[in-house]
This record gives structure tokens, C-alpha cells and sequence, in this order.
């Protein structure tokens, strides 16, 4: 392990993104996101990348699509007006199956909101932004050390299963500043490339792993990449058979791979009677007033979905008779997926939505609501 380092979240987005290979960024500057763009215009050009700052976040998701499509491992950050501005694209990358990183630190909206306060109100979006059924894998830091790993992590995900990974943080985790260790060593994964010449590749092929390889633009492949449903070629069709398997494989091809892409954190659940259920920097709050309650002598444990989409549904079905509150900076969008579970009657919620953090003191209150103390 290096010496630790003192250092911001969205700092530690930017050196994860280098440990990870990453070479190349397109972005357009929006607070509480914008110091990632300044570290990736100061440090790639040292490593042989390139930056670039684009019009908007439109052309931004477009470039790092482009960039992808050569190989190049690509990044770029945003907040909620520009995270809105690249659902279209973000879309073309999971029809197109295009391994890419979109961070997005999240602000209070809608529209142009409170640019400089935090929310976790893009959960709903980072799953259903972008039209049609359609995979995707968010995850989300409570920690400036998670931030650089799960970076790391994200970029792996991506070129394992050629898809959009989405880092979704918060303005309070991107701008908080804590020691971090940077490791010695990391798992760094790219992606499968085709092993049959190039008269032979389908580039969209339905095999047993559901997961096509990818070859890189100029390295001998020549394929069709197109947002219109497509066959195994590349190329477009309205068959609807060949539209049936295209999109079963599309929207299925997570599902034989997620205990691997299904992160949590469980603290101190197996007696516990009421579960909090909290992320990013809401989690922290939470994880603070977890240590208060168990002092009082309150059987409360946390449950933490590092991976927030695909939610991680099988992990949490374990704690079924139990009671759960869930503590999030909108108005219950987590929540709701939790009633899905479990039903109304087993969930409580916490939830702040005026541009202020959840204290653990407001946790706790809730704690002793629920728990009649």
C-alpha cells in the first residue's frame, strides 16, 4: 500500500480513473462535478491521454462512445442538468453495448436546482433515464477511499459486460476530503476481443455467455454499430423475431453475473429488528446513529447497496419479517423499490429534500419513533 494521502472525493474519481487505464475524457464543467474535469485536463495529457471540454453534455456522451469504440477506456462526469442532456446517448451505448463511465454527482433539482447542495434525487433517473427496457449498473461511494476503488471497479464492470457503468455520488461525498490508500495493486479487467478472423465475427452475438466480444475501430474488424435494433451483424432489422432475441439478450445479459456486480454492506444484522437502509452520504448518518442506538441498547443493524442497480434484490430478501427505514436525500425513491420487496406495511422512510444533509441525530429520532422509545 503507498503512504496515505489526504484527498477529495471527486479527486479520487480522477486517480481511480487513471489506475484503471483510462485515456481519455470529454466533459462540459458543472458543479459539484467539475473537479474531476480539472484533474483528467491536468493528467492525462502526462500519460499519453486526451482531454477535451465539450459544447455541452450531449456531444460529451457522444465522444466517449466514439473514444470506446477504439478501444480507448473513457470517462466523463456530470450532475443532474447534464446527467438529463446525455440520456440519449447513454441509451445508443446500451443498445450499442459500449463499455463507458458516466459519474454523476448529485445536486438538489430539478432543473437548474441548488447547483452547490447535495441530493440523491437521480436514483430513478440513473435506472429509467434513458427510454426503453434496458439494462444498466449504478453504483454509489459513502467514502472518499470507495470513490477511487469503486471508480476502478466501474471501469471493470464496464468492459466486462460492454455497458454503461454509472458512479452515482453525492455533492457531499465529491467535495468531502478524508485519507485515502492508494493500493500497490489492483484488478484491472479490459474487454473479451474476438478469436475468429474478421469474415467470422458477429459482433452481437447471442452465445451461452451473452456477453459479445468487442473489436476495436481500425484493428481489422469491420462491423456495423447502430442505435436501431439490430441482428447479430450490426445491422438493423424489423423482424421481430430477430428483435425478440436481440432485446431478451440485451435486457437479460446482467442476470447470470450478478453476484459479481451486486455489492453491499451489512453491519450488525443478525439480530437486528429494525434495518436501515441507507447509501452514499446518507449511509454515514446512518452508520453514526446505528453505533448510538446499539449503545442504547436498540437491536438496529444497516444495510448498504454499494450496487444500486440491478438492486440487490437476493441480498436483502434474506432479512424478510424484518422491519426497514429507509434514509435517502429525496422525497422516497429507493424506498419505493423497498415497498416493491416487502410491502408498505415493513418500510418506514426518512427523507430530506431542502439542500441539507441528513443528521444522525435525525436518524436516531426516527429510530426511536419507529422502535415506540
Amino acid at each position: 500500500m503507498s503512504n496515505p494521502k489526504l484527498m477529495q472525493g471527486n479527486e479520487a474519481v480522477a486517480e481511480g480513473a487513471l489506475a484503471a487505464g483510462v485515456l481519455f475524457y470529454a466533459g462540459y464543467p458543472i458543479t459539484p462535478s467539475t473537479e474531476i474535469a480539472e484533474k483528467m485536463a491536468e493528467r492525462l495529457p502526462l500519460v499519453g491521454g486526451s482531454f477535451i471540454q465539450m459544447e455541452d453534455e450531449i456531444g460529451s456522451m457522444a465522444a466517449i462512445i466514439g473514444a470506446s469504440l477504439t478501444g480507448l477506456k473513457a470517462l466523463t462526469a456530470t450532475s443532474g442538468p447534464g446527467f438529463s442532456l446525455m440520456q440519449e446517448n447513454l441509451g445508443y451505448a446500451v443498445a450499442t453495448e459500449v463499455p463507458c463511465v458516466v459519474v454523476n454527482v448529485q445536486r438538489g433539482g430539478p432543473s437548474t436546482g441548488l447547483p452547490t447542495s447535495p441530493a440523491q434525487a437521480d436514483v430513478m433517473q440513473a435506472r429509467w433515464g434513458t427510454h426503453g427496457d434496458h439494462p444498466i449498473i449504478a453504483i454509489t461511494p459513502s467514502t472518499v477511499q470507495e470513490c477511487y476503488v469503486l471508480t476502478v471497479i466501474a471501469f471493470n464492470l464496464a468492459e466486462e459486460y460492454r455497458i454503461p457503468v454509472i458512479l452515482l455520488m453525492d455533492e457531499v461525498i465529491g467535495h468531502l476530503r478524508e485519507k485515502v490508500v492508494l493500493p500497490d495493486q489492483l484488478t484491472i479487467v479490459n474487454r473479451k476481443k474476438p478469436d475468429v478472423p474478421p469474415g467470422e465475427y458477429l459482433p452481437y452475438e447471442n452465445d451461452d455467455s451473452m456477453i459479445p466480444a468487442m473489436a476495436n475501430f481500425g484493428d481489422g474488424y469491420r462491423y456495423h454499430v447502430t442505435g436501431l435494433t439490430h441482428n447479430q451483424k450490426g445491422l438493423s432489422s424489423g423482424n421481430p423475431e430477430v428483435t425478440k432475441s436481440f432485446m431478451q439478450r440485451l435486457t437479460q445479459k446482467l442476470n447470470p453475473y450478478l453476484d459479481r456486480i451486486q455489492m453491499v454492506e451489512e453491519v450488525q444484522l443478525e439480530d437486528a429488528d429494525l434495518i436501515l437502509i441507507a447509501y452514499g452520504c446518507s449511509a454515514r448518518s446512518a452508520m453514526e446513529a446505528l453505533h448510538i442506538a446499539r449503545g442504547r441498547g436498540l437491536k438496529v443493524g444497516l444495510f448498504r447497496p454499494i450496487t444500486i442497480w440491478p438492486f440487490p434484490q437476493k441480498q436483502l430478501e434474506k432479512y424478510v419479517g424484518r422491519k426497514f427505514l429507509v434514509v435517502e436525500m429525496n422525497t422516497g425513491q429507493l424506498a419505493g423499490e423497498i415497498e416493491r420487496i416487502f410491502g408498505n406495511k415493513a418500510v418506514e422512510r426518512l427523507n430530506r429534500i431542502d439542500g441539507e444533509l441528513i443528521t444522525p441525530k435525525e436518524v436516531l429520532d426516527k429510530i426511536g419513533g419507529v422502535c415506540n422509545v
